[in-house]
């Protein structure tokens, strides 16, 4: 008689914890435009503040991590554990990522890992619009995640006053 062994796995809860979201959790139509507005007046504020006087790729590419695989390198260098006394060169505040992209396995990696760092994570989705919306923010054609960096800016000090909104409900 064979020996079944079942694989035991247990991240499994915490995987669906983190990935389970409620559908008052995503920003869409009069709320996404809200939150688009207000990101988009902090990078604004926060560039003419910058008194480097950098090119405006460089600088955003400071403030905002871009990309699925950019949001990702950074969560991987975060340290997992608050009590880890190591300093890591970039802390992201917060990420964007949308919603309804298709296939979804390129996203479906980004909320586990958030959570596992403590980044909270903002949903969107605008009918397969979401990606161009967000690529407006950061000057490109589409984006499908960003991370903001904890920098220390106005768009860092305007997302700080969403998030413990947002967490509480």
């Amino acid at each position: 008689m064979k020996d079944v062994v079942a694989p035991i796995n247990p991240g499994k809860k915490m995987e669906a914890a983190a990935t389970s979201v409620k559908e008052s959790d995503y920003y869409e139509g009069e709320r996404l435009t809200h939150l688009l507005g207000l990101v988009q007046r902090g990078i604004e504020t926060s560039k003419t503040s910058n008194v480097n006087s950098l090119p405006d790729k460089i600088w955003l590419k400071k403030q905002i991590a871009i990309g699925i695989n950019e949001v990702t390198r950074v969560l991987e260098r975060m340290k997992p554990n608050p009590n880890d006394t190591r300093k890591t060169p970039v802390q992201l505040q917060v990420v964007i990522v949308v919603a309804d992209c298709k296939p979804r396995m390129l996203t479906k990696h980004i909320p586990n890992l958030a959570a596992s760092r403590n980044v909270p994570v903002l949903y969107i989705r605008d009918h397969k619009r979401a990606s161009l919306r967000l690529g407006e923010l950061v000057k490109l054609k589409t984006a499908l995640a960003i991370g903001v960096k904890a920098r220390g800016t106005d768009l860092n000090l305007i997302l700080q006053q969403i998030l413990p909104r947002d967490d509480t409900s």
